[in-house]
């Protein structure tokens, strides 16, 4: 389960790349609850989303040439400029070199050799995000993968991640989970082969008490459906929707844990 209580490895923020920061604060708003506040004058039109006060999200606009709109998963890490070597090491590549974000923390942005997008933050003030798995804020962060096999040889020689594989309807899913704890309780996100529907990437999924009208109110927004809400024995009922600028991301009404 995704906590605040970031390990190395685990998901520690996460934002959104936006080609119009306004409208898209405008979309997030009425679906989710948040309100967005600007990081101030020096931040380069970047902001948070926040629910009740704690920010659970970034927000900023698109600043790599040529990129598209898209939710970026962020990993923690005590050392981004090791981080960054490595991914050159193990094949992937480095998009933006480490770098201070004024005294927040310094992060990188990465592509597996997958090419899935993903950044790491070494944090210093800014720890991470200050609200998760709870309705309306991130609970789980999926990989879609054109060999799933290398992929999780990448990602746990950086991190140390241990796996589980899961049995689903049609397929085999890969659980992974940080190298700290009880591997169940550390289990932050998910990962599967890519579809023809599907393209390499990271998903963030974000808790909701009611699938259905996460889903209703994305459309009534301008926002589309890319894989309608359904159930998912012993996991929840899921929908995978986009925002009005194509940014790809996932909505869960989770099943009760058994104890």
């Amino acid at each position: 389960m995704l906590s605040t209580d970031f390990v190395t490895g685990a998901p520690n923020w996460l934002d959104l790349g936006s080609p119009d920061t306004v409208a898209s604060a405008a979309f997030y708003g009425p679906v989710f609850g948040w309100d967005f506040e600007s990081a101030g004058p020096d931040a380069g039109g970047y902001g948070f989303f926040q629910k009740d006060g704690r920010t659970v999200a970034g927000l900023g606009p698109l600043t790599e040439e040529g990129a598209s709109p898209a939710w970026t998963v962020y990993f923690k890490t005590p050392d981004a400029d090791a981080t960054a070597k490595a991914v050159e090491q193990g094949g992937g590549t480095v998009r933006v070199a480490p770098s201070d974000v004024m005294d927040a923390g310094r992060m990188s942005c990465l592509t597996d050799p997958g090419g899935a997008d993903f950044a790491v933050w070494q944090p210093a003030a800014v720890k991470g995000l200050e609200a998760t798995s709870e309705d309306n804020t991130l609970c789980w962060a999926e990989l879609h993968a054109p060999d799933t096999a290398t992929a999780l040889s990448f990602y746990r020689s950086l991190f140390g991640w241990r796996s589980q594989e899961m049995e689903m309807p049609g397929m085999t899913y890969t659980v992974l989970s940080t190298s700290e704890g009880d591997q169940q309780d550390a289990s932050f996100g998910g990962l599967t082969a890519v579809t023809e529907d599907t393209e390499p990437r990271w998903l963030p999924y974000f808790e909701s008490a009611d699938a259905d009208a996460i889903v209703a109110r994305a459309q009534e927004n301008g926002g589309s459906v890319l894989m309608p809400a359904a159930d998912v024995p012993q996991v929840g009922r899921i929908a995978w929707l986009a925002d009005p600028f194509g940014a790809p991301f996932a909505v869960i009404k989770s099943a009760p844990q058994s104890s």
